[in-house]
């Protein structure tokens, strides 16, 4: 039996061309997401490009036959607008919004014999179809796996005493001397062998006996740069000392890192230590600065009309910078915090300097970044497309860091499988020119409440 799949407006403000993502089925969308489509379109943002792009994409069929009778799409389904005339009864006292109208609709069509689906982003409009009988989905065109099943950059396995020891003599070691002694996902991993895959790798006769290295695509090879400090950091666990492995390789063979991690995990931290380490201390002097990106967490990207300049409208989604900033600059904790004129005086100098400079998303776009060190803060808001956008501006000699926690979302429309952090990580999994790291809550480097208040309140 045919299916009729009716559209809410956030999934067209997302992808525009979920209109071809239904199959031989019959797609309706609303009159009233029309007009809600018609209120974004003169935004610079995504959500006005998507928009714009949806008012195209409708354009085009017109000329096919009747919008309102339906014509038909290239994928063999059919595309119908409908008006929000032909309502099912909803229940006493709901409003009469855009949202009910829609839901109205659907009840209406259901009422009429078709075989209806509601497809939207919101959570509240999906929970209220299911109260009046209707079925409601969300929209996973860009989906990942969840979160546990999502590619992590490292994997703990086994290999005998005497390989590790040649290991450390030799700083290589095959693949194939190394293994699982259980989790089939593991095993999968290793007989993909995963090009940058970090590895713990720990003796079967003696558990305290490891080593580190990465898989170069080849072999298994030592950590490069284990005995680095950039700007006098040191690695405190596993994770972190993968972490500087990524970020210390040169633009040329790790153009792009991700990290994924929850809150504490020094991710900001050690991003700007190696970024001002190669900016201010060392004399190749690749990179020409520090770009730091964050999304402001709105349903776009528009950074207001507020008096002021752009850095002055972003310094508030920049505090958590700042603050890693000033541990960073005065290493000294018994001085750090004598003289907190001195120490905003420090950190001022960098910006002021442009050896870090802070930039909105939206205007991002169209560029060809140079010779940058660019760090993506909470990259877990961004959508699939906005992430892609970042990736395709790098310019030579340019290195892209993506950070963020999964499980911290404040998107309305995104979640573990749909936000542009995840979609890049599996999508870039493998690729010689990405390495990445999801970091763990053991090692997460705050202080003990921090530590313990995150473990108690889940």
């Amino acid at each position: 039996m045919t299916k009729t799949y009716v559209l809410d407006t956030n999934v067209l403000l997302q992808t525009p061309y979920a209109l071809y993502s239904f199959g031989d089925n019959t797609i309706v969308i609303p009159e009233i997401v029309l007009e809600e489509l018609d209120k974004f379109k003169k935004e610079n943002s995504e959500l006005g490009a998507n928009a714009r792009h949806t008012a195209r994409l409708i354009d085009s069929l017109r000329s096919k036959g009747n919008l309102s009778e339906g014509i038909k799409l290239e994928n063999g389904g059919t595309l119908r607008i409908h008006m929000n005339v032909m309502g099912g009864r909803l229940p006493d006292g709901w409003e009469d919004n855009n949202d009910n109208r829609i839901l109205r609709l659907c009840k209406g069509l259901q009422e009429n014999g078709e075989n209806v689906f509601l497809v939207t982003k919101d959570v509240f409009e999906r929970i209220k179809a299911d109260v009046i009988g209707v079925i409601a989905q969300d929209f996973y065109a860009e989906q990942v796996p969840g979160y546990s099943e999502q590619y992590k950059g490292r994997q703990k396995v086994y290999a005998s005493e005497e390989k590790i020891n040649e290991f450390y003599k030799k700083g290589s070691m095959s693949i194939d001397d190394i293994f699982c002694f259980s989790h089939d996902y593991c095993k999968k991993e290793l007989e993909e062998r995963i090009c940058n895959q970090f590895f713990i790798i720990h003796s079967t006769t003696n558990e305290k006996q490891t080593a580190l290295g990465r898989f170069d695509g080849k072999e298994i090879v030592a950590l490069k740069y284990l005995q680095e400090r950039p700007f006098g950091v040191i690695p405190r666990n596993a994770g972190q000392k993968f972490m500087q492995e990524a970020l210390m390789m040169e633009a040329d063979k790790a153009p792009l890192v991700i990290i994924k991690g929850p809150a504490g995990t020094a991710k900001t931290f050690y991003s700007l230590a190696v970024g001002l380490q190669k900016i201010m201390l060392d004399r190749s002097k690749l990179y020409r600065k520090i770009l730091v990106c964050r999304p402001n967490i709105k349903l776009d990207e528009d950074i207001g009309f507020l008096p002021g300049t752009e850095q002055e409208k972003i310094a508030p989604f920049l505090r958590p910078v700042v603050d890693n900033l000033e541990v960073l600059i005065d290493n000294d904790e018994d001085e750090r915090y004598k003289s907190e004129k001195e120490l905003k005086d420090k950190v001022d100098e960098l910006f002021d300097r442009k050896i870090i400079n802070t930039e909105a998303i939206a205007f991002i776009r169209g560029r060809s970044i140079v010779k940058q060190w660019v760090i993506i803060d909470e990259a877990q808001n961004l959508t699939p497309k906005q992430v892609k956008g970042i990736i395709t501006r790098a310019g030579i000699g340019t290195k892209i860091i993506l950070l963020g926690d999964p499980e911290q979302i404040d998107h309305p429309f995104l979640d573990v499988r749909t936000n542009g952090l995840c979609y890049a990580s599996e999508k870039m999994k493998g690729s010689p020119l990405c390495h990445q790291i999801t970091l763990t809550d053991e090692e997460c480097e705050r202080s003990e409440l921090a530590y313990e208040g995150a473990k108690r309140m889940l």
